[in-house]
């Protein structure tokens, strides 16, 4: 009762020795929960937080298997006419095709416009940021080989699709993105980890304004300091394509559209509205040890509904078109499992919000690093024997 009546009154009248040393009375208080359950249960009710808040100098170490997998095997079992959503879609093509149009169209059109002119830079945020982005989305659909029976015909669609982007960027990503999802959170292994260095530099506000405003980069770059691929074939397929367009470009219309595709693809994977999808994928939020997160809110309409995340690393053989349905197939599965209900707020939040940054990942060791870290004892016994 004390402590509630020195309470009252300006700031100057109150008595702060009642509490321990505090200086504000936000002082220790945790910001609003961002994540969002459709079905709340004992164990998430949906509004107050699951867990404590992360130590906010390290990665989220687990040590149990990735989800997924388990998960796949149990909604097979529970619901086995789940097979019959698999397979590629046809229309994966077609909207492939209408959006590599309309991208080179633009900039065809812009050629006579200043690069840093109002209706250059929006056009570029507002319909290149959004449509390249699309390409990327679609890429990553065709790497599942989900627009064609074939492989190479896949392959060829994904050459096509990186047209617009202006650099190549397919034949990496393939590789990369199938170990992500075998590996997921493996550290080594799987590059769309955060690294220690970028913890220890962007684990700030500033830092992660910087990391949001540039992740483009980070995604482009990280992996060659990571996991260096051995090129193939459809590497240079890829380079041969991408540099012979973009020469034409050139030749013909000047630099100013190819600048148009490198600013699209820029704004694709930096402050964009639908580049929120790449932070609320597998940053962990709320004190969750989840880390996989879905979306299901309209921006999916423009991005191949990646936002149905645990739906994709649960069965990356069914494609966007198909996804939905897997979701209202088993919404035992998915219902309860916590979801964002904005891809621009994750964005703000992540910048915002000290409970979440660089080090919200879940990282296991690699099974090659367990099996180094187990070779020593079961040398030593082998000797023995």
């Amino acid at each position: 009762m004390a402590a509630q009546s020195v309470c009252k009154g300006t700031g100057s009248e109150i008595d702060f020795s009642y509490f321990g040393g505090a200086e504000s009375f936000t002082e220790g208080k945790r910001s609003l929960r961002r994540t969002t359950v459709v079905s709340p249960s004992e164990q998430d009710d949906g509004v107050s937080y699951p867990g404590p808040p992360q130590d906010p100098t390290d990665f989220l170490w687990i040590m149990t298997e990735e989800p997924h997998r388990s998960r796949r095997m149990a909604i097979m079992k529970a619901h086995p006419e789940v097979t019959k959503l698999m397979g590629y879609e046809p229309l994966t093509k077609y909207v492939v095709l209408a959006v590599v149009s309309l991208q080179l169209y633009l900039a065809i059109y812009l050629r006579h416009t200043h690069p840093l002119s109002f209706r250059f830079l929006f056009l570029a945020y507002a319909v290149g940021g959004t449509t390249n982005q699309n390409l990327f989305l679609a890429i990553h659909e065709i790497t599942h080989n989900l627009a064609f029976k074939g492989i190479n015909a896949n392959k060829a669609l994904a050459v096509f699709a990186n047209l617009p982007i202006g650099v190549p960027y397919f034949a990496a990503f393939k590789k990369y993105h199938i170990e992500h999802h075998k590996h997921l959170g493996e550290d080594g292994i799987d590059t769309d980890l955060p690294t220690n260095f970028e913890l220890l530099c962007l684990n700030n506000v500033l830092g992660k304004t910087f990391f949001a405003t540039f992740q483009i980069f980070f995604y482009a770059l990280r992996p060659g300091f990571v996991k260096m691929q051995t090129p193939t074939r459809w590497h240079l397929y890829n380079v041969i394509v991408q540099l012979l367009l973009d020469y034409i470009l050139v030749h013909t219309f000047g630099i100013r559209p190819l600048l148009y595709l490198l600013f699209s693809s820029f704004f694709a994977g930096s402050l964009h509205p639908c580049a929120g999808h790449f932070i609320a994928e597998h940053y962990v939020w709320d004190g969750l040890n989840q880390e996989t997160y879905s979306y299901y809110g309209p921006l999916n309409i423009l991005a191949y509904n990646v936002g149905y995340h645990n739906e994709h690393h649960d069965f990356p053989s069914i494609p966007w078109t198909r996804l939905p349905a897997l979701r209202a197939l088993a919404p035992e599965f998915y219902d309860i499992l916590p979801s964002h209900p904005s891809w621009p707020m994750v964005i703000v939040n992540f910048i915002r919000d000290k409970e979440v940054g660089i080090f919200a990942r879940a990282k296991r060791l690699a099974k090659n690093s367990k099996q180094k870290h187990e070779s020593p004892s079961s040398s030593s016994s082998s000797d023995r024997e």
